[in-house]
């Protein structure tokens, strides 16, 4: 099952299969994976290449999966309410993205644009979830590391969350309020916003 836009990278004697799985090894969820256990997701890649200023994803449409980048570069950015982008944050060679995709097919939470040519792997939910039927062992190793990834983004979120709100409240005060009482509605929209996911 391969979208038009994506091809299957894996091909048995092809010179760059170990390229591939040089860079799955360095993923964080697929961190400690034996090299057969790798094997299986290196069939299920897929490779796009993106020329400069070409979108990856835009805001607001469903996630299909997570993308690590191969070579290249890639901007996250948000459109806000004024219609300027704002830049939240610029990925490069081995970083990944959007894997949050892989359980949930939630909105874009930002944006993702190529900033020069680029060369992206992409790991696609239907193909995750196989994996996940078909090995189960290795689908819990793999959906354990994503479960602690996301629990230290959401920490770091958090904290960045009570730093923020401490600069314009009284600590003794947070634990009392609401969230809507805690982030003032007089600040600029762009400041207050922390992306949940991309």
């Amino acid at each position: 099952m391969i979208d038009g836009l994506w091809g299957n990278i894996f091909r048995k004697a092809k010179k760059g299969e170990d390229n591939v799985l040089s860079m799955l090894k360095i993923v964080p969820i697929l961190d400690g994976l034996s090299r057969d256990e790798l094997k299986e997701f290196e069939r299920i890649v897929h490779q796009r290449h993106y020329v400069p200023n070409e979108n990856i994803f835009w805001e607001g449409e469903p996630g299909v999966g997570m993308y690590i980048i191969q070579e290249g570069a890639v901007k996250i950015y948000k459109t806000l309410s004024d219609g300027n982008d704002k830049e939240l944050a610029i990925l490069k060679n081995g970083d990944f993205f959007g894997e949050l995709a892989l359980l949930d097919e939630s909105p874009r939470s930002a944006s993702a644009v190529a900033l020069e040519t680029s060369h992206i792997l992409g790991l696609f939910r239907p193909e995750f979830f196989d994996i996940l039927e078909r090995k189960p062992k290795l689908g819990l190793k793999v959906t354990t590391k994503l479960a602690q990834m996301i629990g230290n983004r959401l920490r770091i979120t958090n904290t960045e969350l009570q730093s923020l709100c401490a600069k314009f409240h009284k600590p003794e005060k947070l634990s009392k309020m609401t969230s809507d009482e805690i982030l003032p509605s007089d600040l600029d929209k762009d400041e207050t916003e922390i992306p949940k996911r991309v």
